[in-house]
Protein backbone atom coordinates (compact mmCIF):
# COMPACT_ATOMS: atom_id res chain seq x y z
CA UNK A 1 0.00 0.00 0.00
CA UNK A 2 1.52 3.92 -0.59
CA UNK A 3 3.34 4.59 2.05
CA UNK A 4 1.26 7.95 2.26
CA UNK A 5 -1.87 5.43 3.35
CA UNK A 6 0.07 3.57 5.68
CA UNK A 7 1.17 6.35 7.55
CA UNK A 8 -2.20 7.52 8.07
CA UNK A 9 -2.57 4.38 9.64
CA UNK A 10 0.32 4.77 12.18
CA UNK A 11 -0.88 8.20 13.12
CA UNK A 12 -4.03 6.72 14.40
CA UNK A 13 -2.76 4.11 16.17
CA UNK A 14 -0.09 6.61 17.75
CA UNK A 15 -2.94 8.79 18.84
CA UNK A 16 -5.05 6.16 20.45
CA UNK A 17 -7.90 6.91 17.79
CA UNK A 18 -7.32 3.99 15.41
CA UNK A 19 -10.74 2.83 14.62
CA UNK A 20 -11.53 -1.47 14.49
CA UNK A 21 -14.66 -3.53 14.63
CA UNK A 22 -15.16 -5.43 17.83
CA UNK A 23 -18.38 -7.37 19.91
CA UNK A 24 -20.21 -6.74 22.92
CA UNK A 25 -21.96 -10.03 23.16
CA UNK A 26 -23.13 -10.69 26.95
CA UNK A 27 -22.87 -6.46 27.45
CA UNK A 28 -25.61 -4.67 28.72
CA UNK A 29 -26.20 -2.03 26.12
CA UNK A 30 -25.58 1.53 26.26
CA UNK A 31 -24.19 2.35 23.15
CA UNK A 32 -26.28 0.95 20.35
CA UNK A 33 -29.47 3.64 18.31
CA UNK A 34 -31.84 1.16 18.62
CA UNK A 35 -33.20 3.40 21.21
CA UNK A 36 -36.91 1.51 21.41
CA UNK A 37 -35.88 -2.33 21.42
CA UNK A 38 -36.86 -2.77 17.98
CA UNK A 39 -34.01 -4.58 17.20
CA UNK A 40 -35.40 -7.84 17.95
CA UNK A 41 -38.92 -7.25 16.73
CA UNK A 42 -40.07 -10.60 15.57
CA UNK A 43 -42.35 -9.90 12.13
CA UNK A 44 -44.06 -13.12 10.53
CA UNK A 45 -41.55 -14.84 8.35
CA UNK A 46 -41.37 -13.58 4.48
CA UNK A 47 -42.24 -16.02 1.77
CA UNK A 48 -40.90 -14.46 -1.37
CA UNK A 49 -37.85 -13.41 -3.16
CA UNK A 50 -34.95 -12.47 -0.56
CA UNK A 51 -33.49 -9.81 -2.94
CA UNK A 52 -34.45 -6.69 -4.41
CA UNK A 53 -33.20 -8.35 -7.93
CA UNK A 54 -31.89 -4.80 -9.54
CA UNK A 55 -32.92 -1.00 -8.78
CA UNK A 56 -36.11 0.31 -8.12
CA UNK A 57 -35.85 2.01 -11.80
CA UNK A 58 -35.37 -1.75 -13.27
CA UNK A 59 -36.95 -4.73 -11.64
CA UNK A 60 -36.47 -3.91 -7.60
CA UNK A 61 -39.53 -1.91 -6.85
CA UNK A 62 -42.24 -4.61 -5.71
CA UNK A 63 -45.86 -3.52 -4.74
CA UNK A 64 -44.85 -3.65 -1.41
CA UNK A 65 -42.26 -0.96 -1.58
CA UNK A 66 -44.76 1.66 -2.80
CA UNK A 67 -47.52 0.16 -0.37
CA UNK A 68 -44.53 0.89 2.41
CA UNK A 69 -43.59 4.67 1.36
CA UNK A 70 -47.02 5.57 1.60
CA UNK A 71 -47.47 3.87 5.20
CA UNK A 72 -44.32 6.04 6.12
CA UNK A 73 -45.65 8.93 4.91
CA UNK A 74 -48.74 8.96 6.23
CA UNK A 75 -46.96 7.94 9.66
CA UNK A 76 -44.89 11.34 9.60
CA UNK A 77 -47.73 13.67 8.55
CA UNK A 78 -45.72 14.23 4.57
CA UNK A 79 -47.43 14.45 1.51
CA UNK A 80 -44.99 11.64 -0.32
CA UNK A 81 -41.69 9.87 0.88
CA UNK A 82 -38.99 7.97 -0.96
CA UNK A 83 -36.79 5.22 0.50
CA UNK A 84 -32.90 4.96 0.09
CA UNK A 85 -30.81 2.14 1.35
CA UNK A 86 -29.81 4.05 4.38
CA UNK A 87 -29.65 7.36 6.16
CA UNK A 88 -26.34 7.58 4.18
CA UNK A 89 -27.45 6.97 0.79
CA UNK A 90 -30.45 9.38 1.37
CA UNK A 91 -28.33 12.26 2.80
CA UNK A 92 -26.08 11.65 -0.20
CA UNK A 93 -28.89 11.61 -2.96
CA UNK A 94 -30.54 14.79 -1.83
CA UNK A 95 -27.41 17.36 -1.41
CA UNK A 96 -26.24 16.02 -4.43
CA UNK A 97 -28.24 16.24 -6.68
CA UNK A 98 -30.99 18.91 -5.37
CA UNK A 99 -28.63 21.90 -4.53
CA UNK A 100 -27.87 23.69 -8.00
CA UNK A 101 -24.60 25.48 -9.50
CA UNK A 102 -25.26 28.76 -8.02
CA UNK A 103 -27.04 28.05 -5.12
CA UNK A 104 -26.09 27.99 -1.26
CA UNK A 105 -26.19 25.29 1.70
CA UNK A 106 -25.16 26.69 4.82
CA UNK A 107 -25.11 23.37 7.24
CA UNK A 108 -24.66 22.90 10.86
CA UNK A 109 -20.89 22.56 11.38
CA UNK A 110 -22.41 18.91 13.73
CA UNK A 111 -24.45 17.62 10.80
CA UNK A 112 -23.37 13.90 9.93
CA UNK A 113 -20.71 12.94 7.73
CA UNK A 114 -22.96 11.70 5.02
CA UNK A 115 -24.18 15.43 5.17
CA UNK A 116 -20.99 16.88 4.52
CA UNK A 117 -20.16 14.00 1.83
CA UNK A 118 -23.46 14.91 -0.06
CA UNK A 119 -22.38 18.76 0.06
CA UNK A 120 -18.75 17.36 -1.49
CA UNK A 121 -20.43 15.85 -4.76
CA UNK A 122 -22.86 19.00 -4.93
CA UNK A 123 -22.46 21.81 -7.56
CA UNK A 124 -23.33 24.63 -4.75
CA UNK A 125 -21.80 26.66 -2.92
CA UNK A 126 -21.42 25.83 1.05
CA UNK A 127 -20.89 27.69 4.61
CA UNK A 128 -20.99 25.86 7.86
CA UNK A 129 -22.54 27.79 10.66
CA UNK A 130 -21.72 27.39 14.40
CA UNK A 131 -23.43 24.59 16.59
CA UNK A 132 -27.20 25.38 16.97
CA UNK A 133 -25.46 29.64 17.12
CA UNK A 134 -28.76 31.29 15.32
CA UNK A 135 -26.48 34.52 14.97
CA UNK A 136 -24.29 32.95 13.60
CA UNK A 137 -26.23 31.49 10.77
CA UNK A 138 -27.86 34.96 9.99
CA UNK A 139 -24.27 36.27 8.89
CA UNK A 140 -23.24 33.25 7.06
CA UNK A 141 -26.73 33.85 5.34
CA UNK A 142 -25.69 37.24 4.38
CA UNK A 143 -23.31 35.48 1.39
CA UNK A 144 -25.53 33.33 0.17
CA UNK A 145 -26.94 33.67 -2.85
CA UNK A 146 -29.29 31.19 -5.33
CA UNK A 147 -31.62 28.89 -3.77
CA UNK A 148 -30.34 28.90 0.13
CA UNK A 149 -31.00 25.61 1.59
CA UNK A 150 -30.37 25.29 5.54
CA UNK A 151 -29.30 22.04 6.75
CA UNK A 152 -29.60 20.71 10.36
CA UNK A 153 -30.63 17.45 12.48
CA UNK A 154 -33.55 17.37 15.19
CA UNK A 155 -31.30 15.63 17.68
CA UNK A 156 -27.45 15.73 16.99
CA UNK A 157 -26.15 11.64 16.94
CA UNK A 158 -23.15 12.91 18.66
CA UNK A 159 -24.24 15.88 21.57
CA UNK A 160 -27.65 14.65 22.23
CA UNK A 161 -28.89 18.32 21.35
CA UNK A 162 -31.52 19.49 20.14
CA UNK A 163 -32.42 21.83 16.91
CA UNK A 164 -33.73 25.57 17.95
CA UNK A 165 -36.20 23.89 15.19
CA UNK A 166 -39.03 26.62 15.30
CA UNK A 167 -36.34 29.82 15.54
CA UNK A 168 -34.91 28.14 12.39
CA UNK A 169 -37.81 28.50 10.86
CA UNK A 170 -38.67 31.71 11.89
CA UNK A 171 -35.35 32.91 10.31
CA UNK A 172 -35.28 30.53 6.90
CA UNK A 173 -39.05 31.96 6.44
CA UNK A 174 -37.21 35.82 6.91
CA UNK A 175 -34.93 34.88 3.82
CA UNK A 176 -36.61 32.60 2.16
CA UNK A 177 -34.66 29.68 2.80
CA UNK A 178 -35.13 25.78 2.32
CA UNK A 179 -34.87 23.54 5.54
CA UNK A 180 -33.77 20.46 5.44
CA UNK A 181 -34.06 18.72 8.66
CA UNK A 182 -32.31 14.92 9.40
CA UNK A 183 -34.28 13.32 12.02
CA UNK A 184 -32.51 9.88 12.07
CA UNK A 185 -32.02 10.45 16.19
CA UNK A 186 -35.54 12.20 16.69
CA UNK A 187 -37.90 10.09 14.60
CA UNK A 188 -38.73 7.33 16.86
CA UNK A 189 -38.18 9.14 19.91
CA UNK A 190 -40.45 12.63 19.68
CA UNK A 191 -43.62 12.88 18.42
CA UNK A 192 -46.68 10.37 18.92
CA UNK A 193 -45.75 7.10 17.93
CA UNK A 194 -42.22 8.47 17.24
CA UNK A 195 -43.14 10.73 14.72
CA UNK A 196 -40.67 12.97 14.70
CA UNK A 197 -39.81 16.51 16.39
CA UNK A 198 -41.35 18.47 13.84
CA UNK A 199 -44.53 16.21 14.17
CA UNK A 200 -44.38 17.32 17.67
CA UNK A 201 -43.75 20.56 17.61
CA UNK A 202 -46.28 20.91 14.77
CA UNK A 203 -43.84 22.60 11.77
CA UNK A 204 -43.80 19.57 9.43
CA UNK A 205 -45.36 21.62 7.23
CA UNK A 206 -42.94 24.43 7.06
CA UNK A 207 -40.09 22.16 6.07
CA UNK A 208 -39.01 21.49 2.81
CA UNK A 209 -37.36 18.20 3.33
CA UNK A 210 -37.04 15.47 6.54
CA UNK A 211 -35.43 12.79 7.18
CA UNK A 212 -36.45 9.23 8.62
CA UNK A 213 -33.95 6.21 8.88
CA UNK A 214 -35.50 3.04 10.29
CA UNK A 215 -31.99 1.64 11.51
CA UNK A 216 -32.10 3.26 14.56
CA UNK A 217 -35.07 3.88 16.96
CA UNK A 218 -36.98 1.20 14.46
CA UNK A 219 -34.82 -1.47 14.31
CA UNK A 220 -34.90 -2.08 11.01
CA UNK A 221 -33.13 -0.38 7.55
CA UNK A 222 -33.16 2.02 5.12
CA UNK A 223 -34.44 5.46 5.27
CA UNK A 224 -36.75 7.82 3.46
CA UNK A 225 -36.72 11.32 2.62
CA UNK A 226 -40.03 13.26 3.33
CA UNK A 227 -41.56 15.86 1.23
CA UNK A 228 -44.05 16.38 -1.33
CA UNK A 229 -44.82 14.60 -4.68
CA UNK A 230 -42.66 17.16 -6.79
CA UNK A 231 -39.54 16.95 -4.49
CA UNK A 232 -39.79 12.43 -4.57
CA UNK A 233 -40.17 12.90 -8.33
CA UNK A 234 -36.97 14.70 -8.50
CA UNK A 235 -35.02 12.50 -6.66
CA UNK A 236 -36.40 9.43 -8.82
CA UNK A 237 -35.13 11.02 -11.49
CA UNK A 238 -31.73 12.38 -10.09
CA UNK A 239 -30.65 11.20 -6.76
CA UNK A 240 -28.13 8.79 -8.08
CA UNK A 241 -27.68 7.20 -4.42
CA UNK A 242 -31.60 5.98 -5.51
CA UNK A 243 -31.31 5.19 -9.09
CA UNK A 244 -27.84 3.51 -9.46
CA UNK A 245 -27.83 0.51 -6.58
CA UNK A 246 -29.93 -2.60 -5.90
CA UNK A 247 -33.05 -1.89 -3.91
CA UNK A 248 -33.81 -3.28 -0.21
CA UNK A 249 -35.33 -6.50 -0.08
CA UNK A 250 -39.46 -6.84 0.20
CA UNK A 251 -39.45 -8.12 3.50
CA UNK A 252 -37.91 -4.67 4.66
CA UNK A 253 -40.32 -2.75 3.61
CA UNK A 254 -42.55 -5.24 5.34
CA UNK A 255 -40.72 -5.15 8.49
CA UNK A 256 -41.12 -1.10 8.39
CA UNK A 257 -44.96 -1.04 7.87
CA UNK A 258 -45.10 -3.83 10.82
CA UNK A 259 -43.39 -1.30 13.66
CA UNK A 260 -44.91 1.53 12.73
CA UNK A 261 -47.91 -0.44 12.69
CA UNK A 262 -47.04 -2.30 16.32
CA UNK A 263 -49.71 -1.02 19.01
CA UNK A 264 -46.99 -0.65 21.57
CA UNK A 265 -44.80 1.69 19.48
CA UNK A 266 -46.21 4.72 21.86
CA UNK A 267 -45.47 2.77 25.13
CA UNK A 268 -41.97 1.61 24.26
CA UNK A 269 -41.50 5.10 23.05
CA UNK A 270 -42.64 6.70 26.63
CA UNK A 271 -40.62 3.87 28.41
CA UNK A 272 -37.65 5.55 26.88
CA UNK A 273 -38.37 8.75 27.88
CA UNK A 274 -38.89 7.69 31.72
CA UNK A 275 -36.07 6.12 31.37
CA UNK A 276 -33.87 8.95 29.96
CA UNK A 277 -35.50 10.69 33.13
CA UNK A 278 -34.25 8.61 35.84
CA UNK A 279 -31.08 8.66 34.25
CA UNK A 280 -30.60 11.99 34.00
CA UNK A 281 -32.24 12.58 37.66
CA UNK A 282 -29.85 9.92 39.24
CA UNK A 283 -26.81 12.03 37.40
CA UNK A 284 -28.05 15.55 37.90
CA UNK A 285 -27.79 16.41 34.88
CA UNK A 286 -31.82 17.48 35.11
CA UNK A 287 -30.48 21.07 32.89
CA UNK A 288 -29.19 18.67 29.91
CA UNK A 289 -32.08 18.14 27.27
CA UNK A 290 -34.04 14.99 27.54
CA UNK A 291 -32.76 13.11 24.70
CA UNK A 292 -31.96 9.21 24.43
CA UNK A 293 -28.29 10.25 23.87
CA UNK A 294 -25.18 12.35 26.53
CA UNK A 295 -21.87 12.94 25.56
CA UNK A 296 -19.40 12.82 28.94
CA UNK A 297 -16.18 14.51 29.14
CA UNK A 298 -12.96 13.28 30.17
CA UNK A 299 -10.57 15.17 31.53
CA UNK A 300 -7.86 13.98 28.27
CA UNK A 301 -7.84 11.59 25.45
CA UNK A 302 -6.23 9.17 27.59
CA UNK A 303 -8.19 9.27 30.13
CA UNK A 304 -11.09 8.70 27.87
CA UNK A 305 -9.61 5.73 26.91
CA UNK A 306 -8.86 4.89 30.73
CA UNK A 307 -12.85 5.19 31.44
CA UNK A 308 -13.70 3.77 28.39
CA UNK A 309 -11.83 0.42 29.02
CA UNK A 310 -12.80 0.29 32.60
CA UNK A 311 -16.57 0.21 31.71
CA UNK A 312 -16.29 -2.84 28.57
CA UNK A 313 -14.54 -4.46 31.70
CA UNK A 314 -17.33 -3.63 33.82
CA UNK A 315 -19.42 -5.28 31.43
CA UNK A 316 -21.00 -1.61 30.28
CA UNK A 317 -20.95 -1.52 26.36
CA UNK A 318 -20.38 2.04 25.91
CA UNK A 319 -17.96 3.63 22.93
CA UNK A 320 -16.12 7.07 22.74
CA UNK A 321 -15.82 8.87 20.24
CA UNK A 322 -13.00 10.63 18.94
CA UNK A 323 -11.74 13.62 15.89
CA UNK A 324 -12.30 13.30 13.15
CA UNK A 325 -16.07 11.87 13.85
CA UNK A 326 -16.14 15.00 16.26
CA UNK A 327 -14.67 18.31 16.52
CA UNK A 328 -11.47 17.78 19.53
CA UNK A 329 -13.37 19.20 21.93
CA UNK A 330 -16.72 16.96 21.73
CA UNK A 331 -15.00 14.15 22.05
CA UNK A 332 -16.04 12.04 25.14
CA UNK A 333 -17.92 9.00 25.85
CA UNK A 334 -21.41 8.59 24.16
CA UNK A 335 -24.08 7.30 26.35
CA UNK A 336 -27.22 6.00 24.76
CA UNK A 337 -30.56 5.27 26.55
CA UNK A 338 -33.01 2.78 25.61
CA UNK A 339 -36.57 1.60 26.25
CA UNK A 340 -35.39 -2.04 27.76
CA UNK A 341 -32.87 -0.24 29.76
CA UNK A 342 -33.73 -1.93 32.98
CA UNK A 343 -33.11 0.42 36.23
CA UNK A 344 -30.92 -2.01 37.84
CA UNK A 345 -28.84 -1.39 34.67
CA UNK A 346 -29.24 2.37 34.71
CA UNK A 347 -27.90 1.79 38.14
CA UNK A 348 -24.64 0.24 37.18
CA UNK A 349 -24.06 2.64 34.22
CA UNK A 350 -24.26 5.69 36.85
CA UNK A 351 -22.28 4.11 39.76
CA UNK A 352 -19.46 3.36 36.41
CA UNK A 353 -19.78 6.55 35.28
CA UNK A 354 -19.43 9.01 38.47
CA UNK A 355 -17.66 11.84 38.16
CA UNK A 356 -18.14 12.76 34.29
CA UNK A 357 -20.20 15.69 33.28
CA UNK A 358 -21.58 16.19 30.20
CA UNK A 359 -20.13 18.23 27.30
Amino acid sequence: MDKKLINRLIKRENEGTLRSLSFYIGMVDFFSNDYLGYASFVTPAYEGIHSGTGSRLISGNPPVAEACEQVIATHFNAEAALMFNSGYDANLGFFSSVPQKGDTIVYDALVHASIRDGIRLSLARSFSFKHNDLDDLRLKLKQASGTVYIAVEGVYSMTGDIAPLEALIELAEEVGAYIYLDEAHSAGVFGKNGSGLAVELGVEDKIFARLVTFGKAFGSHGASVLGTEQLRQYLVNFAHSFIYTTALPPENYQRIIAVLRDENLEKKRLALHQNIHVFHQKMGYLSHQATPIVMLKAESRNELIRKSAELKSGLVAIKPIFHPTVPEEFEGIRVSMHAFNSLEEIELLCAKISGLSPI
